[in-house]
């Protein structure tokens, strides 16, 4: 708990607690430059045994790291743990990577793409984001039913459309949808045949944020749309990055039943897309 306390200090905006139950954060790394050329994202599980006995489970995120640069910064952080076997290490490591940007910055290393980067770690801009998500209703009801084999067969282009359980809390309800997408024109037909049923359609925001791998370039396009629930499009792509969820589109429809949910609002849309993902 000091531990986390201290970092929260330290780094201020740049760290993101993801899940405070299961102790899941987020830092945002960079070379301290003005205009940071290079940069990084560490996640991280703390298990039970930290740091006692068990090391962080950690990721980390960055179009340009791959290959012998992912590599050799996965093998420092392994030796600084072996180092300090049962002490803390969490500051030890964000400096180590910040050693590493910095280098790289100095260096003769080519820039990475900027447009790519800011695509890739997207920040977080809340502390109220929630990984775990709510049990499933019993008999559910399904609001819209799933889209028929004919009309694929009509238009070829129209991935496979599927719906998850909705939720309910305080007269507002929440649905996810979601389609395998590998181009943008397939997210847009997606949403038009979304917006083509009714019921959605009339949804108070249909919230929804796509990840497409790009294999050529090693890079991910992706998007995001809050339809007036602000900072919601954000979250739901955070989500998504955190899932490592990648050719998929995920739309939250969201029926405002006239009580304000605050915070609560943004878990249920999560929760609905976590569910649509993990089924």
């Amino acid at each position: 708990i000091d531990e986390i306390e201290a970092l929260s200090s330290i780094y201020g905006e740049d760290w993101c607690v993801v899940d405070e139950d299961e102790k899941i954060y987020c830092i945002k790394i960079n070379d301290c430059l003005d205009q940071p050329k290079w940069t990084l994202c560490l996640q991280v599980i703390l298990p039970p045994g930290y740091p006692a006995a068990e090391p962080p489970i950690y990721q980390l995120n960055a179009p340009w790291l791959r290959g012998q640069d992912y590599t050799e910064l996965a093998n420092s952080l392994e030796e600084i743990y072996v180092q300090n076997l049962g002490e803390s290490i969490l500051y030890l490591w964000v400096e180590k990577i910040r050693e590493v940007l910095v280098e790289k910055a100095l260096s003769s290393d080519p820039e990475p793409d900027i447009k790519k980067t800011s695509e890739e770690v997207e920040e977080d801009d809340g502390d109220d984001f929630l990984l775990d998500y709510q049990p499933i209703q019993e008999d559910p009801i399904k609001i819209v039913d799933y889209i028929t084999s004919e009309s694929q067969d009509v238009d070829e282009e129209l991935p496979s459309i599927h719906h998850g359980n909705p939720i309910t809390d305080r007269r507002s309800t929440f649905q996810a949808h979601l389609a395998p997408v590998v181009t943008p024109r397939q997210v847009k037909r997606v949403l038009e045949k979304l917006y083509e049923n009714r019921k959605i359609a009339s949804a108070t925001h249909n919230i929804y944020a796509y990840r497409i791998y790009c294999e050529d370039k090693q890079t991910f396009l992706q998007d995001c749309e809050d339809d007036g629930e602000t900072a919601a499009g954000g979250r739901l792509l955070h989500l998504m990055q955190i899932l490592n969820v990648h050719n998929v589109l995920v739309v939250v429809s969201r029926w405002y039943g006239g009580i304000l949910l605050g915070p609560d609002r943004f878990k249920h849309i999560n929760n609905c897309a976590r569910n649509i993902l993990v089924e």
